[in-house]
């Protein structure tokens, strides 16, 4: 249903090395619950007026600006708290409905709920018995298919 794409983040074996210029990153967590998928990331510091959420084509795009929180004229001794852009995309699945995403951003955290599309969601198939015409008609569960 999800797959996560973060180029960057595999790009090179010598990342560690460029520490000092590190890029900010989302850390995620997904999850279902009934018939919705919950999607997290962490975006500690985030103006959440800079938080821009789109889907197109079955990916989820965001991205978000951490700004510099220094008070003018202060004199910065350590910087280790990254401030810029962060970017993240996650392919998702045509089993989600991503024309009711819901979306908030609260305690550091941006929380997107995807309910699974109608044809996604198990239902219930009347079975007729063939020998005996529409007196002998049950009901049989069938799931559908990508759940």
């Amino acid at each position: 249903m999800l797959m996560r794409t973060d180029p960057a983040r595999d790009w090179s074996p010598f990342s560690s090395l460029f520490e000092p210029a590190r890029a900010l990153t989302a850390p995620m967590d997904a999850y279902r619950v009934g018939d919705v998928i919950t999607v997290e990331f962490d975006l500690p510091g985030i103006d959440p007026d800079s938080i821009d959420v789109q889907i197109e084509r079955g990916e989820l795009r965001f991205q978000a600006t951490r700004k510099e929180q220094t008070p003018e004229g202060a004199r910065t001794l350590i910087r280790e708290r990254p401030i810029g852009t962060v970017a993240r995309r996650v392919m998702l699945g045509d089993v989600l409905d991503v024309e009711h995403v819901d979306a908030e951003y609260h305690d550091g955290v941006l929380t997107l709920r995807i309910p699974l599309h109608e044809t996604a969601k198990p239902r219930q198939i009347d079975v007729r018995h063939a020998a005996q015409g529409d007196a002998g008609q049950r009901s049989i569960p069938v799931e559908a298919k990508g759940t």
